[in-house]
């Protein structure tokens, strides 16, 4: 379940904060965060992820067991401007821009690991019993 976003025009660097506030944490958590963060990169993020889950949804996913397994952050392109400065010289400004890529990826449940790990002692103590009687 991927999803990017290409040219977007912010700095990475200032994308990233955002991009490293929500990495890892579950779908519905990362939302509720980027709703109420005071963070211009907070809205672009959001619809990604929310692109990200359609993407999900149209694999047949469930949305509850996604997590945000990686958000990477790259330098896009950067657009050179001249800004005039005194005696006739000039400036450079650079408009920084970002790429954005999204995976998203399944919780695994835990329950069958669990099972397994009892039956595993069950029968090393059944068979630790046997070895005492002889």
């Amino acid at each position: 379940m991927k999803a990017f976003l290409k040219n977007y025009r912010q700095s990475p660097r200032k994308v990233r904060l955002v991009a490293t506030l929500v990495k890892g944490k579950s779908v519905s958590q990362a939302i509720a965060e980027l709703d109420f963060l005071a963070k211009r990169a907070g809205l672009p993020i959001k619809k990604l992820l929310l692109s990200a889950v359609a993407n999900a949804k149209q694999q047949g996913k469930e949305v509850e067991n996604l997590f945000i397994k990686e958000l990477r952050v790259d330098k896009g392109i950067v657009m050179k401007r001249m800004m005039p400065a005194a005696m006739g010289s000039g400036h450079r400004i650079n408009k920084r821009t970002s790429h954005l890529n999204l995976l998203l990826a399944e919780k695994v449940a835990k329950v069958l690991d669990v099972k397994k790990t009892k039956a595993v002692k069950a029968t090393k103590t059944v068979k630790a019993k046997k070895v005492i009687k002889k």
